[in-house]
């Protein structure tokens, strides 16, 4: 087996050396040395000048934003509240207003109360991705508010004036995106003007429930959520609580902590989280599941539940927020007040606030609750049906802002937020944020007001940012990434959701972007802390196809972005420590060698002679039109190079002089080494070249049409894994074992080899290409045979082994006794002497002989790396009984009916406002609010996938092993060829099926229920974060008398017969109305 093994590495080297042209690209580099400088790549001077970039582009946000917060403040001190106003008396522009024009069933539109709505005219703007009026800002306001109140006349009266100030700040700085102030009133006033995204479905948009709101509205919380689950809770109201506590849980972001627990007797949580937990998205989505299976029984016990929350706040072993601490109780009602335990853990201090929340329609006195929050600096808050649930689950945010309001100047500090989806269609974005206060008074001598006006935001596109790192003098394998105080990544190159919900933050961990090591989470914590550092580390990476692990040296350099929450890292493999830079001045380019002329080696007329060209879609030139054809994409950046030369000013110099370069480069390698090989003679399909510059050249033009490898080598898998491997990297075709079997007709089929090509000028060495061949399947697999065989060469006669001869058995005579393959180091097929698996080439090779895989890889021939994409898609599940909105309508028994007394009850008061609100919202009994706001019913939607990779493990040296099962054990040797990423296999063939055991898995799974890795196991060890660096929870002067108050909604006779007939009659709902009269909060 080792002559055989020997044979392929000679027959492998032999075709890439006459074939490849590695030698000679060598040489045509050094002929050509006067055409280009090798420029060097030094880390630290690199991040600490893009850090400084993304600092000042920053900091103008920043100016801006305080404009912003100044002007406000003074407006509306200055305005003169009008309680007459009407909404004829305000002239602006509101951004639903043209769908709302389109939809008949409209309520403004049937009280044609569009008198105050402004007509604009927009006008495309790429940098906004959408229509744009710059002399006008718009107004949204959330569906389940009544434009016509005089708090929202007012609040647009005074927001007016705001408009002249984004004008002017866009005047001062014409790259700011939306400039846009969310006022605690749910108004939201932006700026330009563009019509609203109308969803299809009803639109549930609140400012005051976007990420950047809630960062800039309050500081961060330690919450505690306990629900009343005693047997008094009915159906409906039970249903209501678990609604309010899923809504209550999106109000929190990344930097809160929070845990869920019902009481009766006992408290006890309702998931696995025995510990307040980060309320990041995964965790929430485990609450909101658990939260469903509650169930009512037992007695009421209030001092179960508040012992139980002091308790978890108390906890001080866990990471948790340590600034606003909190506890939400959600009950029908009850007698008890609970003092002793007030006393016991949170009197005189009262560092704990308590909320209280009323839930559903009854007779209770609820003073009690009332006394609660009041003596513990909280709110009681009334839910008394389902439209009440969005406004008083968010309005505690007015009340833990007011130590913001009272700590002013000191508290009005600029923080930046997650990543996140624009709801305008910008993209992901990053916000910088700052607090509005209301700096009126009462009167004269009277306290401060200590009420949040509203936070400003900024936003800044993450495509923005990135146009400030290096794109291409990284080389393909180098990057620039940065993170937050969370350890998320705000810029990396795996950051790629394949769905957004704009409610909820895109929150890519970087130990999850990349493959976690320990050396990866030291960086992580340095950078966290803020700290500058520099670390050599050997890790693993993944294959942009995600087929593969390679085990490679990266440089990591990181640095703080100064005035920001945010720390920039480069990552550069030390063969990108260097980089050609073309130096074509206007003499050279006028030379022959490499001239305009070599343009026409692009021009497809040449292509027959010279092979086809592929050019990466870069950015070469402003005017340069992109496409994703790249022959279109070739012929546009032919066309602009006729009217433009390569020193324009509005070409990227460095690209375009390194694109010509490299376009003479390959075609004088077509020249010396290709064009005069007979590639039928070693079975290739062709050979080809790509390059740093962007040119990836196929020879002969015909084979161009099977070339499936992306045109730009950045993001070629081939281009990337051989810079990061020495020797030849085999790549076959590749195969998901769902779909059907590879055709071989034709000889389109073909597996690609490929080798980096390395230079060294001066004691400087550098990777700046990649060459390769194509070989042809079905040829290279009888080549196979006979290079595993006895015979020297193919024209030579066979000569047949048995048991009765005296010569070896060999893979290709012994074809029927024999499985000889090869398999690279990813598990996949390449070659095998059986002809029934040919057309398996390219499959995981468990899906070919499980037997046989698993026991190599038991022998440590394979190292398996496990790990979770969070950034998968997945088909939308069939609606159930579970998620954020109720599915369905509390449904009394005929015995209910025919009780009077239950007609008299609060339970039926309580249903007919549910049924009320479903005939106005009805698509909130059917569909979640993520697809309520605008999403398609077909939409995907986000989920977490297992990957399992294979790479070679530590044996390296020829092995022969058994595999055990009784009678139906099998021999096999196993070696590594040289040079190569390949594993030579021989083993018997199986002579029956009971040796078949556990098969091996590559292929991607979606993963457990929990979300994740274990979601519950993983709180107990969490990852290392820092909270903001500052915290407003307390203030002396604060008044705590505005504390709520109930508001009782008696029934009345005329409404119970009603409510009767509609029951009786059972009149249909009418679907997906959309109102604006609700006045569902108590500010309004």
């Amino acid at each position: 087996m080792q002559h055989w093994a020997r044979r392929l590495e000679q027959e492998i080297d032999g075709v890439m050396r006459i074939f490849g042209g590695v030698q000679q690209l060598r040489e045509i580099y050094k002929d050509n040395r006067n055409l280009f400088e090798v420029q060097e790549n030094e880390p630290q001077k690199l991040v600490e000048k893009v850090a400084g970039d993304i600092e000042s582009l920053l900091d103008r946000k920043v100016q801006a934003l305080k404009r912003l917060a100044d002007a406000a403040e003074n407006f509306q001190k200055a305005h003169r509240w009008q309680d007459n106003i009407k909404e004829e008396d305000i002239m602006y522009y509101d951004a639903k207003a043209d769908a709302e024009l389109d939809d008949p069933e409209s309520e403004d539109v049937e009280r044609g109360s569009k008198t105050s709505t402004l007509r604009l005219d927009f006008i495309e703007d790429p940098n906004f991705k959408n229509k744009v009026n710059y002399s006008y800002t718009a107004v949204q306001i959330p569906t389940d508010i009544y434009k016509g109140s005089t708090v929202i006349l007012n609040e647009l009266n005074w927001t007016e004036a705001l408009e002249n100030v984004f004008i002017e700040n866009r005047r001062q700085d014409p790259t700011l995106l939306w400039q846009v102030f969310g006022s605690a009133t749910g108004v939201t006033r932006y700026y330009p003007a563009t019509p609203w995204r109308a969803p299809k479905k009803i639109d549930l948009y609140d400012v005051r429930r976007r990420p950047w709101y809630i960062q800039g509205a309050s500081s961060p919380k330690d919450m505690v959520i306990i629900v009343d689950v005693s047997g008094s809770v009915s159906g409906l109201t039970l249903k209501l609580m678990k609604t309010s506590v899923c809504e209550m849980l999106d109000t929190l972001s990344d930097d809160d902590y929070v845990n869920v627990a019902s009481f009766n007797e006992k408290a006890q949580p309702v998931s696995c989280f025995t510990h307040l937990v980060q309320a990041n998205v995964r965790n929430k989505k485990v609450f909101k599941e658990a939260v469903q299976g509650m169930v009512a029984k037992g007695t009421t016990g209030y001092k179960a539940g508040f012992e139980y929350a002091f308790d978890q706040l108390q906890n001080s072993n866990i990471t948790r927020a340590n600034c606003n601490k909190m506890i939400m109780m959600f009950t029908d009602g009850g007698e008890d007040r609970v003092q002793d335990v007030f006393e016991k853990y949170n009197w005189p201090n009262r560092t704990v606030r308590v909320f209280t929340f009323s839930v559903g329609q009854h007779n209770y006195d609820v003073t009690p609750l009332q006394w609660m929050a009041c003596t513990n600096k909280g709110y009681y808050f009334e839910i008394p049906s389902i439209g009440a649930i969005r406004i008083n689950t968010q309005e505690y945010l007015d009340v833990l802002g007011r130590p913001m309001v009272l700590a002013g100047k000191e508290a009005k500090q600029v923080q930046w937020t997650n990543v996140y989806e624009d709801a305008l269609g910008l993209g992901l974005v990053v916000t910088g944020t700052l607090p509005v206060f209301n700096l009126t008074q009462d009167g004269p001598g009277e306290k401060k007001n200590q009420l949040i006006l509203g936070v400003m935001g900024i936003d800044v596109a993450l495509n923005d940012i990135k146009r400030l790192t290096p794109n291409y003098t990284l080389g393909a394998n180098g990057y620039v990434f940065a993170i937050d105080l969370n350890g998320y990544v705000l810029l990396h190159p795996n950051l790629k959701p394949q769905t957004t919900n704009f409610r909820e933050p895109v929150t890519l961990d970087f130990l999850d972007a990349e493959l976690e090591d320990e050396n990866k989470e030291e960086i992580r914590r340095s950078m966290i802390d803020g700290n500058k550092g520099h670390k050599q580390i050997r890790t693993l990476v993944k294959s942009l196809d995600e087929r593969y692990i390679d085990e490679v040296i990266r440089n990591y350099t990181w640095v703080p972005i100064r005035s920001t929450n945010y720390s920039l890292g480069l990552v550069l493999p030390p063969y990108s420590t260097f980089y050609l830079q073309a130096n074509l001045s206007d003499q050279i380019l006028q030379v022959k060698s490499v001239s305009v002329a070599d343009f026409e080696f692009l021009l497809p007329s040449s292509f027959e002679s010279e092979g086809h060209v592929f050019i990466a879609p870069r950015e070469y030139c402003k005017d340069l039109n992109a496409s994703d054809n790249n022959t279109e994409f070739l012929k546009n950046f032919i066309e602009l190079m006729e009217k433009v030369t390569p020193d324009s000013k509005q070409c990227n110099n460095f690209l375009l002089h390194n694109l010509i370069l490299d376009t003479g480069i390959t075609q004088q390698l077509v020249e010396r080494v290709w064009r005069d090989q007979d590639l039928n003679t070693y079975s290739l399909l062709a050979v080809f070249a790509a390059t740093d510059g962007g040119i990836t050249r196929i020879f002969p033009n015909k084979a161009a049409e099977d070339w499936t490898e992306n045109p730009e080598p950045f993001n070629a898998s081939f281009y990337r894994r051989s810079l990061d491997n020495h020797g030849y990297v085999f790549k076959p075709p590749h195969q998901d074992a769902l779909l059907r079997p590879l055709e071989l007709e034709n000889d389109t089929v073909g597996v690609l080899v490929s080798t980096a090509v390395e230079l060294s000028l001066g004691g400087r060495t550098l990777r700046p290409a990649v060459v390769g061949v194509k070989l042809d399947l079905e040829a290279w697999a009888e080549k196979f045979k006979v290079l595993a065989s006895n015979r020297t060469h193919q024209e030579q006669p066979q000569k047949q082994c048995g048991p009765s001869s005296h010569c070896e058995m060999d893979c290709e005579v012994n074809n029927e006794d024999l499985l000889c393959v090869l398999i690279d180091d990813g598990g996949f097929l390449v070659l095998s002497n059986q002809n029934h698996q040919w057309d398996q080439v390219g499959r995981f090779f468990s899906e070919v002989d499980a037997n046989l895989m698993l026991a190599l890889y038991n022998n440590s021939f394979y190292t398996r790396k496990e790990s979770y994409d969070y950034q998968a898609a997945c088909a939308p599940q069939p609606p159930g009984n579970l998620g954020a909105a109720p599915r369905g309508v509390f449904v009394p028994t005929i015995a209910d009916f025919l009780n009077l007394a239950w007609w008299t009850s609060a339970a039926a008061w309580s249903l007919f406002q549910q049924l009320l609100y479903g005939l106005i919202y009805h698509s909130w009994f059917q569909a979640d609010p993520a697809e309520a706001e605008g999403s398609p019913e077909t939409r995907e939607s986000s989920c977490v996938m297992k990957q399992t990779q294979y790479y070679f493990g530590a044996v390296n040296a020829s092995y022969n092993a058994i595999i055990d099962c009784g009678n139906c054990s099998r021999l096999f040797h196993a070696q590594r060829l040289t040079n190569t990423n390949l594993l030579f296999v021989v083993a018997e063939k199986p002579l029956c099926s009971q040796c078949e055991a556990g098969r091996l898995l590559q292929k991607e799974t979606h993963c457990c229920p929990a979300d994740g890795p274990e979601q519950c196991e993983l709180v107990q060890r969490p990852r290392y974060r820092r909270g903001p660096h500052i915290c407003f929870d307390y203030n002396a002067t604060e008044d705590t008398s505005d504390c709520g108050r109930g508001a009782s909604f008696p029934p009345s006779l005329g409404i119970l017969v009603s409510l009767q007939l509609l029951l009786l009659l059972g009149l249909p709902p009418r679907p997906q109305l959309q109102v604006h009269t609700l006045a569902a909060s108590h500010r309004l």
